[in-house]
């Protein structure tokens, strides 16, 4: 399993009209193959209390299927979002895979 993760910085005066996007985003993301399920977690301001944070986990089957993503997807998804909200957010990507899990 892998953990596509996309953290989002967005301007709280856009909060309604992003929450509402991304929230089709996602449906679209988990309908692509491999893609099994999210997590969406707040994150507090380092700089902004005027910006709204988010960490988005897209867990996914496998390397592979994340790179048939990038592949096919992945620049029409992000240009989306920048199309609809240009400045107002910033988007920041990375990919976790499990070292170790431990109780």
């Amino acid at each position: 399993m892998i953990i596509y993760e996309v953290n989002h910085d967005v301007d709280k005066k856009i909060e309604k009209e992003y929450t509402a996007w991304m929230e089709s985003h996602i449906q679209e993301m988990l309908g692509f193959e491999g893609f099994e399920s999210i997590d969406w977690y707040t994150r507090e301001s380092e700089d902004d209390p005027q910006t709204l944070c988010w960490s988005i986990h897209y867990h996914v089957q496998s390397m592979s299927d994340l790179q048939a993503y990038f592949d096919t997807h992945a620049e029409r998804m992000k240009a989306d979002g920048a199309k609809r909200f240009g400045g107002s957010y910033r988007a920041h990507r990375r990919i976790l895979n499990l070292y170790r899990h431990m109780e």
